[in-house]
């Protein structure tokens, strides 16, 4: 396989996910490696993101969904936790013009409540500029819990007055935050942990997932080479037995 990180994952014919969701962990050890304040990983992060948008986006992948804050993460140092928020203040103001010019839609998802008015108004404008966007979708989880987002769906549903008879998973589904996507098909999680955190719980039930030791910051074009190589030598099953699937496409 080539080395190049210019060349497109595309041209070596790989089957590519659709949807790819990813936890972007390690951005603090990477700074703490560097003998450098955690902030500063959170920067070199930003750039690890901008990389990802830009391989999915010019490879034609439909979705990609970054987690770029939990609502466990609040427990953080205030001082972290402010200097987090400022960041992802500029990286909206920054980044938006790129992202609309290359035809990107862009949504936050999460629960905006707990953010101030500053950055709810960003968030606003950022999804407004792109809202008629029809290339890929660029999805960032902030302030976000997937058990948060069974239960803002149930309540809706609640809300809504339907019959306990009615619901059902595909009624679910279409009050959670992601519903106007299909499931992720990837998901990547850097810094070496095997967990899923608390992330898209209902929507990565049968998704295929990838875990890499790599620093989020240090994830490369070339990582996602190996991610999506990974995946394409899969056998997705969704809980069918192996003669199941293999029938289903003889």
């Amino acid at each position: 396989m080539s080395s190049s990180t210019e060349k497109n994952i595309s041209s070596l014919n790989l089957k590519l996910p659709k949807h790819v969701a990813i936890i972007m962990d390690g951005n603090g050890r990477w700074a703490k490696q560097r003998h450098m304040p955690r902030i500063a990983g959170h920067k070199a992060g930003v750039k690890s993101a901008r990389m990802a948008v830009e391989v999915c986006a010019r490879n034609n992948i439909s979705a990609l969904t970054l987690f770029a804050f939990s609502s466990e993460n609040w427990s953080r140092p205030r001082k972290e936790v402010d200097l987090l928020m400022d960041l992802f203040i500029k990286s909206l103001r920054e980044e938006a013009k790129s992202i609309n010019e290359n035809n990107i839609r862009m949504q936050i998802i999460g629960d905006r409540s707990a953010f101030t008015e500053k950055l709810q108004s960003r968030i606003a404008e950022v999804e407004s500029l792109t809202e008629n966007n029809t290339g890929m979708t660029l999805s960032v989880a902030a302030n976000y819990g997937g058990r948060w987002d069974i239960v803002q769906a149930v309540q809706k549903i609640v809300e809504q007055g339907i019959a306990a008879e009615d619901i059902d998973q595909t009624l679910i589904g279409k009050y959670l935050t992601l519903s106007n996507l299909p499931a992720p098909d990837l998901f990547i999680r850097t810094g070496g942990e095997h967990r899923i955190s608390n992330f898209l719980l209902w929507q990565i039930a049968y998704t295929e997932q990838y875990f890499t030791d790599i620093l989020w910051p240090d994830f490369s074009q070339q990582n996602f080479i190996q991610a999506f190589d990974d995946y394409a030598g899969r056998q997705r099953r969704f809980g069918r037995t192996g003669e199941q699937v293999e029938e289903e496409h003889a």
